[in-house]
């Protein structure tokens, strides 16, 4: 099997990135599992695992700090678009944080008003980002995201 090759686009700020340092550890139809490291150093966390459900239209990422400690889990709504083996996640900016400690946050979801209104994002992906922001929103809820990614989590560890 041909590599795959793993892009982001964002739309605030309007850019896309070659996720060229991404190790991909898993991948079917349904999910691409990823480990990375930071692009830019930061102090709160470093590296991280992510999974990727592409049906699902959610990216749920593990984020570890230089101590081998998950800090929160991070997801974002995306739109995937494939041609051949390359993958394109776009952001479709609403995010979900989910801390240790229990806590969850929804967050950046004027970023769609503001997208839309700069006619950044079409109303057709706005709606798409809010109906997949409530589908996860509900696992997230019923604590059932856990046994959904744990697996993939396991299969990116750092060794």
């Amino acid at each position: 099997m041909k590599d795959i090759v793993l892009y982001r686009k964002r739309f605030i700020p309007l850019e896309t990135i070659l996720l060229k340092d991404d190790i991909v550890v898993f991948q079917n139809e349904n999910v691409i599992v990823t480990k990375w490291h930071v692009i830019k150093p930061r102090e709160d966390f470093e590296k991280g695992i992510s999974c990727y459900f592409l049906k699902e239209g959610y990216k749920i990422s593990r984020f570890i700090n230089k101590n081998d400690k998950i800090i929160y889990h991070y997801c974002d709504i995306i739109e995937t678009e494939q041609v051949e083996n390359t993958y394109t996640f776009v952001d479709l900016l609403a995010d979900v944080i989910i801390y240790e400690n229990g806590l969850i946050k929804v967050v950046d979801i004027a970023e769609i008003a503001q997208a839309l209104k700069e006619e950044l994002l079409s109303l057709e992906l706005a709606q798409k980002a809010l109906c997949r922001l409530d589908s996860l929103l509900s696992i997230v809820y019923d604590g059932t995201w856990k046994q959904k990614t744990e697996k993939y989590f396991e299969m990116g560890n750092f060794a």
